[in-house]
């Protein structure tokens, strides 16, 4: 199969090279300038139509050998069987080099349509206006920056996270100097920047793992607010009995689909308590505890394979970044495979495409070089020393 499809691909290339010499060939014989432009725009829209169709097609088939070795792997796994370099796909994924779209020149000025025309990002605004309609809930604001780093530092400090995950994971999510609600793709500030992704915050969560953790962890973080409200009086007493209420408002509508990734995301993705869920990240009691509990489940998860030494601030890092199944499957890599595997095999092909670093480093031993080198240069900004300090 895939022989088939590199041949029809490679055959296409070629024959859009013909095609391309055409119209100079075509000049010899009587046409109007209108119908030989209209003619050539025709040639090249089929040629590239017919070019496109083989890529993906052989596109296609690359990602389904990923995801098919990805499940082998685990089922080898399950039956403690050794997982060897034949189980990853070692080849990195296709690139498109055929024709380029052509102009239309009945609309030269007009930008050609995307090849799939993409959903608007929501931004922190949507996630804030859907929390208030569907939960009545407002998420009450650190007093400053340092104020939220603090709290960090004490929820993570208490469940067992070290000092250098935490800061070293926060230098390489937001560069070193991102604020609690920071959002991917708009850090740092700059004219016309445009989100890249929902992900939010100092280890940037996205909506789908915020509805996984309250699914998951609602009634713990439920518990944790209601000791708080215990040492409150007066009017912040009442404040923190409003909050824990849309808390659990928000717990319960996590709990209306099955407890699993695909399911939260199809919830996250389509509807309007989905995207206000999210708002619960920039809150100054609850947004620790979500932030410390995604980092804590790789922890646990690691153990729960059998993995006991501590997690370096690089794997806890890739566990965040990929999943903690694909994180882990990096982590367990001895050092000959991870020279040799690409990094694709550790992602959805959404992902991948939308991951520069995981591109661009090509293979598992240069990622986790990058990811080092990126937490050693950003840790020296002085939003990373800030959460150093808070510990």
């Amino acid at each position: 199969m895939w022989r088939r499809f590199f041949l029809n691909y490679a055959w296409l290339l070629a024959a859009g090279m013909l095609i391309a010499a055409a119209p100079s060939f075509a000049q010899s014989f009587p046409s109007t300038p209108k119908a030989t432009a209209a003619g050539d725009y025709r040639t090249k829209a089929e040629q590239y139509a017919l070019a496109r169709r083989a890529f993906e097609e052989v596109t296609s088939a690359y990602w389904k050998a990923i995801a098919e070795k990805r499940r082998a792997r685990n089922a080898k796994r399950r039956s403690n069987e050794p997982i060897e370099l034949n189980d990853y796909v070692l080849t990195q994924p296709p690139i498109y080099q055929g024709p380029p779209r052509p102009v239309d020149p009945a609309s030269p000025d007009r930008e050609p349509p995307p090849e799939q025309r993409k959903p608007e990002i929501p931004v922190v605004g949507d996630f804030l206006k859907a929390a208030s309609e569907q939960f009545q809930f407002v998420p009450e604001r650190p007093d400053s920056e340092i104020a939220f780093k603090r709290a960090y530092a004490k929820v993570a400090s208490a469940a067992g996270l070290t000092r250098d995950q935490i800061v070293r994971i926060y230098a390489f999510e937001t560069g070193g100097n991102g604020s609690y609600d920071a959002q991917a793709g708009l850090v740092p500030p700059r004219p016309n920047a445009r989100a890249i992704s929902p992900a939010v915050g100092y280890n940037q969560l996205l909506t789908t793992n915020s509805i996984g953790l309250l699914a998951e962890h609602g009634d713990k973080f439920v518990t944790t607010l209601r000791q708080k409200a215990k040492e409150l009086t007066g009017d912040q007493k009442s404040a923190m009995e409003y909050k824990i209420e849309a808390l659990r408002r928000m717990v319960a509508f996590s709990r209306t689909v099955p407890n699993v990734w695909n399911e939260h995301d199809i919830l996250a993705k389509t509807t309007a308590g989905g995207l206000g869920i999210h708002a619960a990240v920039l809150d100054r009691d609850i947004g620790p505890l979500l932030q410390t509990q995604k980092l804590l489940d790789s922890v646990l998860f690691a153990r729960r394979r059998g993995y006991t030494p501590p997690l370096t601030a690089a794997e806890l890092e890739m566990m965040n970044f990929t999943g903690d199944g694909n994180g882990l499957d990096m982590v367990l890599m001895p050092p000959s495979l991870r020279q040799q595997v690409p990094t694709a095999n550790f992602f959805q092909q959404t992902g991948y495409e939308r991951n520069p670093i995981a591109r661009r480093t090509g293979v598992v031993a240069a990622l986790i070089a990058a990811i080092e080198t990126k937490m050693d240069q950003a840790s020296q900004s002085q939003g990373a020393k800030d959460l150093a300090a808070a510990f």
